[in-house]
């Protein structure tokens, strides 16, 4: 029997925020407030939970006696893991809900971070040889990242969820803006409570964990599995959500090449800010912290005062946010003074705080209801593939040559930005490709 259609279930395809049938959020107006306020307080606690250790692990691995190549590959090692798991968690939210995939991913955050603390507290006090410290925490960080990996693909497609076509930018965004004050929280406090001890900032991390994860499980409401609309029951099931998918890809690319400069970057600053401001381990967790805490409120202010007050397409977005992160990287390259350095830090936050959401929600419009989860796992593994590659080649440069990390970064933006701006064509025959993905 011929399967029929009606118009107005259909799912249309359209990256404009003024499309003309857009789908019902599946909470009411009330309930759609509520669930928006405890999905973003939790992912101020992700926040801090993911950005805390950033200010820490550059000179807590060099107490250690660790090589900055050695620090970076912790990263890169656990940052491949998450890439290959959160696409299955994403499709396993899609099945078993997103909260319930959110629990798990918190609760394994929380016991693989104690593990990891554990492992640099024997380190660092002498019971572990350096060697096998070093492969202990490379294990431990993979076990963390594999279940941890769980959080930002179910967020992500919870957020999704819950809004339409015509408020997924601004939702995505609100979603970055949390995760991103948590950024602000995590390396400012990770740097105060450093002064306590270094790894205080990992024990804290982990309670915050747990805390969220109870606080989720009370508070945040279900919400209907996400169902084929056009599907009965005796029609195959749609194909499982590719990489290539010609409706994802440009923003794929846009992703993997945007998180590996970040990636790059991100893990080779905490050693240029000891070095060229000849600071303590202490000092530079503090510094840096407060520097990583000043980059991503201007992440936050760019994402509430533009991206939340302006209605542009992602790309457009994209196309405002890398020149702006192409400038700040060559400013990291040249500058020698920590104003000069916070500065274009602050420049590279504000611009990832308009680029990263973008990136997200260009990925969400491009698919149907059904797919937000195995979307959010694929796009959300972006990061993670550049956080693979980022610090390997930052910790490699790095030791060559102090500023070469920078200047890599500039040259592989330049071409990343010339192919977003070759995506306003693309943009438009995206949105007239058929979303059926049998």
């Amino acid at each position: 029997m011929p399967l029929r259609l009606r118009k107005h279930r259909v799912y249309v395809p359209d990256t404009s925020p003024h499309s003309a049938e857009i789908p019902a959020s599946p909470l009411s107006p009330k309930a759609f407030r509520y669930a928006r306020m405890i999905l973003l307080l939790a992912l101020i606690a992700v926040g801090f939970g993911f950005t805390v250790l950033f200010a820490i692990l550059g000179p807590l691995g060099r107490e250690v006696g660790m090589s900055e190549l050695q620090i970076s590959s912790i990263i890169a090692a656990s940052s491949l893991v998450v890439f290959l798991a959160s696409p299955r968690w994403g499709r396993l939210s899609d099945r078993w809900g997103r909260k319930r995939v959110m629990v798990i991913g918190l609760f394994g955050y929380a016991c693989g971070n104690l593990l990891f603390a554990s492992v640099f507290h024997l380190t660092l006090g002498g019971g572990l040889l350096p060697l096998t410290g070093y492969l202990l925490l490379m294990l431990t960080r993979v076990m963390h990242a594999s279940v941890m990996s769980a959080i930002m693909p179910s967020s992500s497609a919870y957020m999704a969820d819950i809004t339409s076509i015509a408020t997924r930018t601004k939702g995505m965004g609100a979603v970055g803006a949390a995760n991103n004050f948590g950024s602000i929280l995590g390396p400012a406090l990770g740097g105060l409570l450093a002064g306590i001890t270094l790894l205080t900032p990992l024990w804290v991390a982990s309670g915050i964990a747990v805390t969220t994860a109870l606080f989720v499980i009370v508070l945040l409401p279900d919400i209907p599995k996400a169902r084929p609309e056009a599907l009965q029951e005796n029609t195959p099931a749609p194909k499982k959500l590719s990489y290539f998918d010609p409706r994802i890809l440009p923003y794929i690319i846009v992703g993997a090449l945007m998180f590996m400069g970040m990636a790059l970057v991100q893990q080779t600053l905490a050693f240029r800010f000891q070095d060229v401001l000849g600071l303590t381990a202490v000092e530079t967790a503090q510094t840096f912290g407060l520097a990583m805490g000043c980059s991503a409120a201007a992440s936050l202010l760019s994402q509430i005062g533009l991206m939340q007050r302006i209605n542009l397409t992602p790309f457009q977005w994209l196309r405002i946010a890398l020149p702006i992160l192409a400038v700040a990287f060559a400013g990291l390259a040249l500058a020698e003074t920590q104003a000069l350095m916070m500065l274009a830090m602050v420049l590279q936050g504000a611009a990832m705080g308009l680029a990263g959401p973008a990136f997200m929600a260009g990925a969400s419009l491009a698919v149907q209801p059904h797919e937000q989860g195995a979307m959010a796992g694929i796009a959300g593994s972006c990061g993670p593939l550049g956080f693979t590659i980022g610090p390997l080649l930052g910790g490699f440069f790095y030791q060559i040559s102090p500023d070469l990390p920078y200047w890599f970064t500039f040259a592989v933006y330049l071409p990343l930005l010339a192919f977003v701006m070759s995506q306003r064509r693309g943009e438009k025959r995206r949105a007239e490709l058929p979303r059926d993905p049998q």
